[in-house]
């Protein structure tokens, strides 16, 4: 089974509450509380998505984090490779001279086909997309905090990508 991992799939839960309030400077906390996830959970996916030029940071007591770019032109694939870095099937699909039996390896060339095809349908699908598919609104929390008792964190998480 091909997965990404959990932080992958969380980081795509925040990225999508930071678009459904696209001006709006979210604190960890707030993001933490709108996705479902832990404070400490959501700091960390942060900084990689930082790093990538996704999300920009805002110090200061009304500081926090917004998206770098509309949701429309941030790709899956770039959430990806944020997180998990360069998208490679097998280290051959990556890399020249990675593999000791490169030369006489017949499957070479279909895991690179294979691993170009996987990165086209990442490339193919927005931030944007991700946000429009994954039901309600993600809504900011209700006074006090809380958040809505009919935003269940099954129905935020996007579907993750599997191949079986």
């Amino acid at each position: 089974m091909l997965r990404v991992t959990k932080l992958t799939d969380y980081a795509t839960v925040v990225l999508t509450v930071l678009a459904s309030t696209p001006d709006a400077v979210a604190s960890t906390t707030d993001l933490a509380e709108r996705a479902g996830l832990e404070a400490p959970t959501v700091a960390k996916l942060l900084k990689p998505l930082a790093q990538a030029g996704l999300v920009q940071a805002f110090r200061g007591t009304r500081g926090g984090y917004r998206l770098a770019h509309d949701a429309q032109s941030i790709t899956m694939y770039q959430i990806v490779e944020a997180m998990e870095g360069p998208l490679g099937m097998t280290e051959c699909s990556l890399h020249d001279g990675a593999c000791g039996i490169e030369r006489s390896c017949g499957a070479r060339a279909n895991w690179r086909r294979i691993n170009d095809v996987l990165a086209d349908a990442l490339r193919a699908v927005s931030l944007a997309q991700m946000l429009r598919d994954a039901g309600p609104p993600l809504a900011a929390p209700a006074s006090g905090g809380v958040r809505p008792a009919s935003l269940s964190r099954a129905r935020a998480i996007p579907a993750r990508l599997s191949v079986t």
